[in-house]
Formats: structure tokens, sequence, C-alpha cells
């Protein structure tokens, strides 16, 4: 599935469910989401203790929820992620080339 496959299925699922929250809504959203991602990942791999079988350490679902709001933002703010990502892609390797060669 290509990213702009994701965009659209996460805009179905947004219209479906009453639309867009508010674009400073959607900013703590995705932080609060990151937070949960730094959560499970501090369970799993820091010292985080686990509270039990339903705590939050599932870092693959933590991951989709923050790829999810992302996807959100990207389609509130008009973005074509997929466009903007292969051109930040080609940037970034040849930032990445020069730094390590």
């Amino acid at each position: 599935m290509e990213i702009k496959d994701l965009q659209e299925e996460v805009d179905k699922m947004i219209q479906k469910y009453g639309g867009y929250w508010k674009p400073l809504s959607m900013m703590a959203r995705i932080t609060e989401e990151t937070g949960e991602l730094a959560r499970a990942m501090n369970i799993k791999h820091g010292d985080k203790r686990s509270k039990g079988e339903s705590d939050g350490r599932e870092v693959e679902k933590e991951l989709a929820d923050v790829i999810f709001t992302a996807l959100a933002i990207a389609n509130a703010e008009s973005v074509d992620l997929e466009k903007v990502f292969m051109e930040k892609l080609g940037l970034d390797y040849k930032k990445m080339k020069e730094v390590y060669s």
C-alpha cells in the first residue's frame, strides 16, 4: 500500500466519524501518541516497569497510532505526504552521503 492510499483510508475513517479536529488539537494528539510510543519503548527496552498486560507496552500499536495521526495531519493540511517524503528522503540521502563519505 502506498502512502497516498493510506492517506485516503485515514480520510474515509475520519470523515465517517465526524471530521478532522482543529490543527492544535491534532498537534496535541500526535504529541500524546508519541508519548505513548515513548512509554512503550521504555517498558520494552528501558527502565520503566510494566504495570500489567494492558499497560501500553505494544510498540507496534503505538507506532501505528503515531503514523495514523501524522497521516491525519497531512490530510488536514493538504500535504501530499508521499511526494514530500520522497523529496525529503532524497535531500537526506544527499546530506548523509556528504557527512559519511
